[in-house]
């Protein structure tokens, strides 16, 4: 019962990010007529905003030992949000809202990951074959809300974006409640997490990896018109990157099982790597749009792996505040790092000189996973 209630809420969770994010620019370009500048600042204040505010909701899960509760107000918090973000066309109006909606939607995604992992514990479960609802709702939301936006309005994708995330409240009050009379204290919580060295190695990994992978989304679109294409195959292009993330997610748990965490890890961004570094060389674009299933590979693997990791290296008590911590670094800290360097490369430089820093970065990501890989199979041989 509980796991189909958490497919279709993953489903729906980023059929609203789907439907919303992607057309977000070209809804404050065509619609309120901002400049390219005024969408930039509009755009980057999410990654800044959960630098400081997505460690915060893990911490009140921790301390609540309420995690449904707590998610559910991140969720009408950002459905609230959105829609106010429908009524308003003036700029500094546009860029307090943007924030405000960033606060709330940090902890959605952190909650949802640590509600899941405590849940396919108890229950013998795969988190992959889970949260791979969550690819499939993003990557078919895309055409379907730019179809809906095209018939009627582009105010309308956030109808769906608040629409859907009502919905996926009220999925979210029938998900199994983990609630316990002890309470952590915030501050030794983070003072624990902080004297843990595999946590925080993985975290300077994260930012390393998932940095460039964030960072991306924004990129991309420049990459294909840039070597030819049209916006209507930048389209097709994420629809097949996010697609692809589903079939891998469903079989990761496996993988992991079979080949070792720290080696997936290493593999999933050894692929992230090469993808990059093979941008750097202005492929032709068809084999560009090849490369999108690669992403399916990277990412569909990274994620459950990454999460389990984390969940292994932490204590309990503290736990949702380290999947927190780990969304943080790379969603928001690296997600800004790399957006920002890379439109400073970009106007120096080409949008394939981006590509070879987000190689060089994933690069060092790729030698630690290799170190530790080597490290736990020396220790694996000692035993």
């Amino acid at each position: 019962m509980y796991t189909r209630i958490f497919r279709a809420f993953y489903f729906l969770q980023f059929f609203s990010f789907g439907s919303l994010f992607p057309l977000l620019s070209v809804y404050l370009k065509d619609e309120v007529g901002l400049s390219g500048t005024e969408i930039g600042m509009i755009m980057s204040i999410s990654p800044i905003v959960m630098i400081f505010i997505q460690p915060i909701w893990g911490m009140v899960s921790d301390y609540t030992r309420q995690p449904v509760q707590v998610l559910i107000v991140s969720l009408l918090g950002t459905a609230f949000f959105g829609f106010m973000y429908s009524l308003v066309h003036s700029y500094m109006w546009l860029l307090v809202i943007a924030a405000l909606l960033a606060v709330m939607q940090s902890g959605i995604v952190p909650l949802s990951d640590s509600i899941t992992l405590h849940y396919v514990q108890k229950a013998n479960e795969r988190y992959g074959s889970i949260r791979l609802w969550g690819a499939l709702g993003f990557a078919t939301a895309v055409p379907i809300a730019g179809q809906i936006a095209q018939m009627f309005h582009l105010r309308f994708i956030f109808y769906i974006f608040v629409a859907l995330l009502i919905t996926s409240s009220v999925l979210a009050w029938k998900l199994p409640k983990e609630q316990s009379s002890a309470k952590v204290n915030i501050r030794e919580g983070m003072k624990e997490l902080v004297r843990i060295p595999p946590f925080l190695l993985f975290l300077l990994t994260t930012f390393l990896v998932f940095g460039p992978i964030y960072a991306n989304n924004f990129y991309f679109g420049i990459l294909i018109t840039d070597l030819g294409g049209t916006l209507a195959g930048v389209g097709i292009a994420f629809l097949l990157a996010a697609g692809s993330e589903a079939p891998f997610m469903k079989f990761a748990d496996g993988v992991v099982r079979k080949f070792g965490m720290m080696n997936v890890l290493f593999v999933a961004t050894a692929l992230s790597c090469a993808r990059w570094l093979f941008y750097f060389f202005e492929p032709p674009l068809m084999i560009v749009y090849a490369t999108t299933i690669v992403q399916g590979a990277s990412v569909g693997l990274f994620i459950p792996a990454a999460l389990q990791y984390v969940r292994d290296v932490t204590p309990a008590h503290v736990r949702t505040t380290a999947v927190s911590l780990y969304a943080t670094v790379g969603n928001g800290l690296g997600s800004w790092f790399c957006t920002f360097v890379g439109g400073y490369i970009l106007e120096r430089w080409t949008i394939e000189h981006v590509y070879l820093f987000f190689g060089l970065l994933t690069f060092g990501g790729m030698v630690i996973f290799a170190w530790q890989s080597k490290k736990t199979l020396r220790k694996l041989y000692e035993f």
